[in-house]
């Protein structure tokens, strides 16, 4: 059996989502080669070069694209007011691209990108990479094999304590430029909630901000939503809460099951971990959640986080032995929850 040469790859963008996710991945895969890091910065190159010394620095993407012939992959990790442009120029040099979330700044703006790779014939897909993570992989389970029953009550929480607020872009490009905790977050667990009980009947939502300032970016979140299937999902996310709440709390007619804490595979692979380290993704047993009813919980063994199955899933789908591991469909439906919050919030 013939194998298959490895899908040579650029990465644009190397701070948190360049740096943390889309390299030490891409570089553990043997799918991929990682042949090229796009940052403008002098630090980041430097970085980028000494933890990647095979891959070419390049200092912008008109020096990335003016070489396209020599890659088939652009992941683009760069901020969200970027996406659009560097992204169609990816499709329209006939290049296969991976979104970092959010996809877009708007569902208009998404289903362009969708429609161009389409029309391109090339592989467009949304890195929503907490699909992978240990503790929803394992609700997805319960919920699949019946653990549960009938579930009714889906709530997730991203809740952290930071009350300075948001930093650098994420609040000075305000929700024009794709500011704010519902991008940021948000997007995480609607998806989550949409991907595990399917599409929106209706939805509410409340943000707020807290620290002041000029910007109109939001630092809280409060998102309803009601599911076609019937399931309620109440989540909440944002940077002003002091005493910790579960992660997920899943309710069915059978049972119930909850979580603390975040998924650990961002700070394995930020303190340098490889994809490829024994033990990456696995969870102490004394961090398990736990099912059952009042007076009978039981922990449950944990999934196995799985990051790097974003990009199993994509090489298979490039190669046509599969789909893709996010359709930008779901990443639209996504945004287009986002946009009726912000619409209903700051209109």
């Amino acid at each position: 059996m013939n194998q298959r040469p490895a899908l040579r790859t650029a990465v644009i963008g190397f701070g948190l989502s360049g740096r943390v996710f889309h390299t030490p991945l891409i570089a553990a895969d043997p799918a991929y080669s990682l042949d090229a890091i796009v940052t403008g910065n002098p630090e980041r190159a430097a970085r980028a070069a000494a933890l990647h010394a095979g891959a070419a620095i390049l200092p912008d993407a008109d020096a990335l694209f003016a070489r396209a012939g020599d890659f088939d992959v652009v992941v683009i990790g760069t901020p969200p007011a970027t996406h659009a442009e560097l992204a169609l120029a990816a499709i329209g040099h006939g290049l296969h691209v991976v979104v970092d979330k959010p996809f877009a700044l708007g569902s208009r703006e998404g289903r362009e990108l969708a429609d161009a790779a389409r029309q391109a014939g090339v592989v467009l897909s949304v890195f929503q990479n907490r699909r992978w993570d240990a503790d929803f992989l394992t609700v997805a389970r319960l919920v699949a094999d019946g653990a549960l029953g009938q579930v009714h009550t889906f709530e997730s929480r991203f809740e952290r304590w930071k009350p300075a607020g948001l930093r650098d872009w994420k609040d000075t490009a305000g929700l024009a430029g794709g500011g704010g905790i519902l991008f940021d977050l948000g997007t995480h667990v609607i998806d989550q909630a949409l991907a595990l009980f399917g599409p929106a009947a209706s939805v509410y939502g409340e943000t707020r901000r807290l620290s002041g300032g000029t910007s109109d970016a939001d630092e809280d979140a409060f998102v309803a939503i009601r599911h076609a299937s019937g399931v309620d999902s109440h989540l909440s996310l944002g940077l002003h809460f002091a005493v910790p709440a579960p992660r997920f709390r899943v309710l069915g007619t059978k049972a119930g099951y909850e979580v603390f804490g975040t998924d650990g595979q961002e700070a394995a692979l930020d303190g340098g971990a490889s994809p490829l380290d024994p033990g990456y993704g696995r969870v102490p047993e004394d961090q398990w959640g736990r099912l059952g009813v009042p007076g009978a919980l039981e922990p449950v063994l944990a999934a196995t986080g799985d990051y790097p199955g974003f990009y199993r899933g994509f090489a298979a789908a490039v190669h046509g032995d599969g789909p893709v591991p996010v359709d930008p469909a779901e990443a639209i439906a996504t945004l287009e929850v986002i946009e009726q919050i912000h619409r209903a919030n700051h209109s």
